[in-house]
């Protein structure tokens, strides 16, 4: 296909496809998806080989968010019965790191509700921070507590902060129809500021909320303009209780798609396949794993994620090796890289066994989301 052959050669040379190649990467049919996980895989693998970098949620203070976010479990109004906690102590959050580390992450992504932290609440995070790496030597760490004040970048990264996570989630033309009580603005904003103060930039997307292809092309090209280090990629999960309860529109096919035009557009940069993928990709996750090279391990924010030992399992099965700690993740010429920051970071994640079939639009499905009921804020084990 003359089509995948270009993107090919395109994402060997960093060259960005137009916006035409792009929506026509996500317009492919099912009898050419394999052509196209090809394809994007030979980009994946000249510039990340066959590592996948393991990443761990350790969610600081859940619920109760006075933001609107419609896909967001934890928004204001929300009914969804998910884990309500304030602030975990540094030493709560270590805790909780350790078990992901143990099982192979060399990421920890710090995550708190909220419009954004108050300098008492970066004083806290700054605390957690040290706290994990006196804990485990070399492991990063990144950040993700909403829209940042000026100079509060600056505090996390002289706290140890490695990386910033803030995702952009959908385009700037619909973004009013998901989030009212902040800006698009608002969310490039704190990607320029975290990249000003020297933090690894981690922002990415939400698919599923209903948008179109070129809402998608328009975020991802908008991405790779502010040129993040990492870009998560997060399929929606509805939750009961939430404004987009009855979004069940993805398919595996149309997960991998988009995955493939997001390893075109930015073939150099951490994608990580985030929320979601367990209830959307289901049983073709490891076919994800040609085009994403970074992935949750264990459970996410609010909803569980598959078992972290079936992570493991689906990645060495897959023909995959998982990225060492004294690996850089990025390839040289991103200098000052290494870095790819979680997904879900601020959205929501993942979910336990999904059942086969396709959901209906407009169908809630109880079923498919797991609510989180063990690791932080809890008593029981995490799963990693």
């Amino acid at each position: 296909m003359d089509l995948l052959n270009t993107l090919l050669d395109k994402g060997l040379r960093r060259e960005l496809p137009t916006r035409e190649e792009a929506l026509a990467v996500l317009a492919t049919s099912d009898d050419d998806l394999l052509d196209v996980v090809a394809a994007a895989g030979k980009v994946r693998r000249h510039w990340f080989g066959r590592r996948v970098k393991l990443n761990y949620l350790v969610n600081l203070k859940s619920g109760l968010c006075p933001e609107d976010c419609s896909y967001c479990s934890q928004r204001l109004g929300s009914t969804a019965g998910i884990l309500k906690y304030t602030w975990l102590k540094p030493d709560e959050a270590s805790k909780a790191a350790a078990a992901g580390l143990a099982g192979g992450a060399k990421r920890v992504c710090l995550v708190a509700s909220g419009r954004g932290p108050t300098d008492r609440d970066v004083d806290r995070v700054s605390d957690t921070i040290k706290a994990i790496k006196d804990e485990n030597e070399g492991v990063e760490v990144c950040a993700c507590l909403g829209l940042l004040s000026d100079g509060q970048a600056e505090r996390l990264r002289e706290a140890g902060a490695d990386a910033y996570n803030h995702n952009l989630n959908t385009s700037e033309a619909t973004y009013g129809d998901i989030t009212t009580t902040h800006t698009y603005a608002d969310r490039v904003d704190t990607v320029q500021k975290a990249h000003a103060a020297g933090l690894s930039a981690c922002s990415g997307l939400i698919a599923g909320m209903g948008e179109s292809d070129e809402d998608l092309v328009d975020v991802v090209f908008s991405l790779r303009e502010l040129d993040p280090d990492s870009v998560p990629v997060n399929f929606l999960i509805p939750f009961e209780g939430t404004p987009l309860a009855k979004e069940w529109h993805l398919t595996p096919q149309r997960c991998l798609r988009i995955l493939a035009m997001v390893r075109f557009v930015c073939p150099d940069v951490e994608v990580r396949i985030a929320g979601g993928r367990e209830v959307h990709l289901r049983t073709m996750q490891p076919l994800a794993l040609h085009l994403a090279n970074s992935i949750f391990l264990g459970d996410y924010l609010t909803s569980e994620g598959q078992a972290g030992k079936a992570d493991l399992d689906m990645i060495a099965d897959a023909g995959f090796e998982i990225e060492g700690a004294d690996e850089v993740t990025l390839p040289e010429h991103r200098a000052g890289g290494g870095c790819g920051s979680e997904s879900a970071c601020g959205s929501e994640g993942g979910c336990g066994s999904a059942p086969a079939e396709q959901a209906e639009p407009g169908e809630v499905r109880t079923g498919l989301v797991a609510v989180r009921r063990r690791g932080a804020g809890t008593d029981l084990a995490p799963n990693a």
